[in-house]
């Protein structure tokens, strides 16, 4: 798989939405964790019952980039839960360097798709990376038709860590593996989140199948008081948490695996 450029993402958010002049613009098909990488997304907030033409305008701004040799790949989420009707565009590069690569031919031949069929049904954006934990995240690969995402704010950043790494260790002893893939955010405003974490599954009725949760694992590793002294330790590091459910699209996504 050709690795994904920020120059590719800074590319799409021109060419394939232009929003930052019109309006003002986590995730493999199976979740790889590997070395330490940026994941830069977008969020789509898209006009009320205009999800279709969003979409239908996805589609073809893709069947333009692709039919033109375009190498950049990406995949697009639609959230099932909160305000609005929400889609979050995602890609990764290894480092930043690769924003100073604007090179994307197909991209700019397909640019007036993208502002005749995309960006008249978007009402408004939000962009922001994050890099990734290896030492926090799963090592194995799992599909990822479905994932919950955690948000969180921290008072206390290195507090918040401590509780997490010993968390990530006790499910590796346990289950061979960690669940999840963590990240730390890469700036943002005085309401985005420091961490975010994100648990793969492979489609709805995943969540359905019956597990020990997080703290009832560690419990059975460290038992009851000690679990209780974790849970005041990390709810001390936060400020604030919340979660969203979203869906891979495949159908508006990219991301072929080799």
């Amino acid at each position: 798989m050709k690795k994904m450029k920020l120059s590719e993402q800074k590319t799409i958010r021109i060419t394939m939405v232009c929003l930052f002049i019109a309006a003002g613009l986590l995730m493999n098909n199976v979740a790889r964790a590997q070395g330490k990488y940026i994941l830069s997304t977008t969020e789509f907030t898209v006009k009320g019952g205009q999800a279709k033409q969003f979409e239908d305008g996805i589609k073809a701004w893709k069947a333009c980039y692709l039919e033109n040799k375009g190498e950049w790949t990406w995949t697009i989420w639609k959230r099932f839960n909160g305000k609005g009707s929400v889609y979050v565009l995602a890609s990764r590069s290894e480092n930043w360097a690769k924003m100073d690569d604007d090179k994307d031919e197909a991209g700019k031949k397909c640019r007036q798709i993208a502002m005749d069929k995309i960006v008249p049904f978007v009402e408004n954006t939000e962009d922001n990376f994050a890099t990734s934990i290896p030492e926090f995240s799963k090592v194995g690969t799992s599909e990822s038709g479905v994932i919950w995402v955690s948000f969180f704010q921290v008072e206390n950043s290195v507090l918040f860590k401590e509780v997490v790494k010993e968390i990530s260790d006790i499910m590796q002893k346990t289950e061979g593996d960690k669940r999840d893939l963590w990240y730390s955010a890469n700036g943002g405003g005085p309401e985005s989140a420091d961490f975010i974490v994100t648990s793969p599954y492979k489609d709805f009725a995943s969540l359905d199948v019956k597990r020990d949760g997080v703290w009832d694992m560690v419990e059975k590793t460290k038992g009851k008081i000690e679990t209780e002294k974790m849970r005041a330790k990390f709810r001390s590091s936060l400020k604030n948490s919340w979660m969203y459910l979203y869906k891979r699209m495949d159908d508006l996504s990219h991301n072929p695996i080799k």
